[in-house]
């Protein structure tokens, strides 16, 4: 069973810093999966924030690249996300997904809050 459990959200003043990570189980060949962090505020939709391919490249939502960094580490079945600058509107709770290769099942976390405010 395949399991991603986030952790390192919490509050955050404006300006501040904070690294999420999600740790995987029950996935088999985790190097070759395609990671990424969603997030969604209240009210509104999940969006993207960034995906990284097996190979190590990674793709941001534009309003991002610069402030957050996402990383993984194959050997211990981690996704990263380095979150930089943060602002208020960066509020939201924030999901990892694995999606597996050449197939349509993509696998959720269960979402990390993360509050930025004075």
């Amino acid at each position: 069973q395949v399991q991603l459990v986030e952790s390192g959200g919490g509050l955050v003043q404006p300006g501040g810093s904070l690294r999420l990570s999600c740790a995987a189980s029950g996935v088999r060949f985790f190097s070759t999966y395609t990671l990424g962090w969603y997030r969604q505020a209240p009210g509104k939709q999940r969006e993207l924030v960034a995906t990284i391919t097996s190979r190590g490249a990674a793709n941001y939502a534009g309003s991002l690249e610069g402030r957050f960094t996402i990383s993984r580490d194959n050997a211990a079945n981690t996704i990263y996300l380095q979150m930089n600058s943060l602002k208020p509107e960066d509020t939201a709770v924030y999901y990892c997904n694995a999606l597996r290769p050449s197939s349509p099942i993509a696998y959720w976390g269960q979402g990390t809050q993360v509050t930025v405010s004075s």
